[in-house]
């Protein structure tokens, strides 16, 4: 029996094996990757893109914004991970003389881990700068956060900074909120009040606010402050200062996740390799 030659070539949508039959037999061709793998691939190549984009507007922003002897503000989630990695890298090769102030127990372990000097608001009230990242960023720098659960802490902490930056990937940056974050207003409440809370905010606004469930545990999720979290999933653009105050409130509720007039810059880490800073509009 003669052996069919098989010649494979991997291409942009797969990877597909050609035979080479005998003549008189049909030419057969076999992808051996079906539209799920090839899905995944585009999948996971975005994901390695926004990843090195997190990691350039968290470089850009220490490079720009960290000096010796600061106080800085260390926010929680992914894109603050890369920030701390640059922090600590200057720390070694500058002797730089920081102090870190932590917004989550994420937070507080990265510093740690990245054997950084550790403190806390009784220490040192007033930070000179504070760096987190967002879950969306409009036009006019107002922002989503607490995707995480982190967003009481985080708003003390920037509070407490003489300058508050941002630091997101291309996916985070919108011209109004929920244009890119589908997943609402995360609003941290005390746990007896979730319930007329949330009744509150859709009877007033709209919308529903939904109590945020934990996905490897039984039950809701439970901040670093033992609060619960309801993800308000606003039908329409609204007047963000007002709505923000108007729910702070509402008896029960800690915080919003609404960053409104707090944001100084915002470090944009984008598709093409480069970086794009906006700053408020002159009003």
């Amino acid at each position: 029996m003669r052996l069919q030659k098989r010649v494979c070539s991997n291409l942009a949508a797969g990877f597909f094996c050609f035979a080479s039959s005998p003549p008189g037999s049909h030419f057969v061709s076999l992808n051996l990757w079906s539209q799920k793998h090839v899905r995944l691939l585009r999948h996971t190549s975005a994901l390695i893109m926004a990843e090195e984009a997190k990691k350039l507007a968290a470089y850009a922003a220490v490079d720009n914004h960290i000096q010796n002897n600061q106080v800085v503000g260390v926010g929680s989630g992914s894109t603050i991970v890369y920030a701390v990695d640059r922090i600590a890298e200057r720390v070694r090769q500058e002797k730089l003389n920081i102090v870190c102030i932590p917004t989550s127990f994420q937070a507080r372990q990265l510093i740690l881990g990245r054997g950084l000097t550790l403190s806390d608001l009784d220490r040192h009230p007033e930070l000179d700068v504070a760096i987190d990242g967002a879950d969306e960023v409009d036009s006019q720098l107002t922002l989503i956060k607490g995707g995480g659960g982190c967003l009481t802490q985080e708003k003390i902490v920037a509070g407490c900074a003489k300058r508050f930056i941002v630091i997101a990937d291309f996916r985070k940056d919108s011209k109004t909120l929920g244009q890119q974050w589908k997943k609402g207003v995360p609003i941290e409440v005390i746990p007896m009040a979730y319930v007329p809370i949330s009744r509150t905010i859709t009877a007033r606004f709209g919308g529903e606010a939904n109590l945020r469930m934990a996905v490897s545990k039984a039950g809701p999720v439970v901040t670093d402050n033992s609060n619960f979290i309801l993800d308000w999933k606003f039908e329409q653009p609204q007047n963000w200062r007002e709505v923000n105050m108007a729910i702070k409130m509402i008896p029960g509720v800690v915080e919003t996740g609404l960053f409104v007039d707090m944001a100084e810059r915002a470090y944009f880490g984008m598709e093409n390799g480069g970086v794009m800073i906006r700053d408020p509009p002159v009003n």
